[in-house]
């Protein structure tokens, strides 16, 4: 951890305040099945090979020791990243979960909204959702991610910022889905290649702040028929019921637990195009899946978003991307890893 978060400051003009943002390391519908969504436009995600040799190296290097001291890394400089352009549009498109069935009815309802409490639910996401481990500038890091349906079975998606910061791609990628007090049920998933979107590669724009990772298969088996896979919308809308997800890891959490937010959303109206939720995760709950459509009783919905960063001045409000053309480009490029 870097201590105490700073707060890099950056003039707006037309608002006449000074803000801060913080990252959260430790951040009608067409229907389509799985690759077949869509192709919004001509612009590619940037891609990032793991060897072979890096990807037994991280295997082995997340013991459950390790996983338990990752610390979150918990500040973005708001004024290095450019938020001019806001997310290209396209057509909307969803894309099925392909989870299992079994076990995830009995479910009962959760408070809406939500500004922050522990999943109890149960149902699928408690196995598609996971923790992040990556090395970043020399020191274990942690962030949040989920398994989508994907046409390689093997597909997670996360923050930019979970795979790609300051210039240099994170070593020893892992993600743990199910996580739980330093424990991986469902083993550790090793990255192949790792991936975000051109803008947040190029410049690190807040607007753009999508990643995901393309993981080998674990004895003999690919990550989503082990632990499913969710669905994923793109070009939705704003103003949207939403549950987020994540492993906060700065205080007053730790990192072992599974926590969520759920309300309706709204459109960020000062530095970004991102969606807003009342939420009170920390640093560690960077990239955690927001659902559109979430359905309790099974813990299955569509990935819309993701968490990203908060102001400072704004600590129970989280922010994440809106999935427009290029998450989608992106989703397609890992996919068809």
């Amino acid at each position: 951890m870097r201590g105490t978060p700073r707060t890099r400051r950056i003039p707006r003009p037309a608002l006449g305040v000074l803000i801060g943002v913080t990252a959260l390391f430790t951040a009608g519908t067409l229907a389509t099945p799985a690759g077949a969504a869509p192709e919004p436009g001509p612009s590619t995600a940037r891609v990032h090979s793991v060897p072979a040799s890096a990807q037994q190296q991280a295997r082995d290097f997340w013991t459950p020791e390790r996983m338990r001291s990752a610390v979150p890394l918990d500040l973005l400089d708001a004024d290095a990243r450019s938020t001019d352009a806001a997310p290209r549009a396209g057509r909307p498109a969803t894309v099925a979960p392909t989870v299992p069935t079994a076990g995830t009815a009995d479910v009962g309802p959760a408070a809406f909204p939500n500004g922050g409490g522990a999943w109890t639910g149960g149902g699928a996401v408690v196995n598609t959702a996971g923790r992040v481990f990556f090395t970043y500038q020399g020191r274990t890091a942690s962030c949040s991610g989920n398994a989508v349906t994907s046409a390689n079975k093997s597909t997670v998606i996360t923050a930019g910022h979970c795979v790609k910061l300051e210039g240099a791609w994170h070593t020893d990628w892992v993600f743990v889905p199910g996580y739980h007090d330093g424990q991986a049920p469902h083993g550790r998933w090793t990255a192949t290649k790792t991936l975000s979107t051109p803008q947040w590669t190029a410049s690190e724009d807040i607007n753009y702040d999508v990643g995901a990772a393309v993981v080998a298969p674990l004895d003999g088996q690919r990550l989503t028929d082990v632990v499913g896979g969710q669905g994923l919308a793109f070009n939705t809308g704003y103003n949207l019921r939403m549950y987020a997800f994540g492993f906060p890891a700065a205080a007053p959490y730790d990192g072992q637990k599974f926590i969520y937010c759920s309300g309706t959303t709204n459109r960020d109206f000062l530095l970004s195009s991102d969606h807003g939720m009342g939420c009170d995760m920390t640093g560690g709950s960077s990239g955690g899946p927001w659902f559109t459509q979430f359905n309790e009783a099974t813990g299955t919905g569509l990935q819309s978003s993701v968490n990203s960063f908060k102001y400072n001045f704004l600590p129970n409000r989280m922010y994440g991307p809106y999935f427009g053309a290029d998450a989608q480009n992106l989703y397609q490029a890992a996919q068809s890893s």
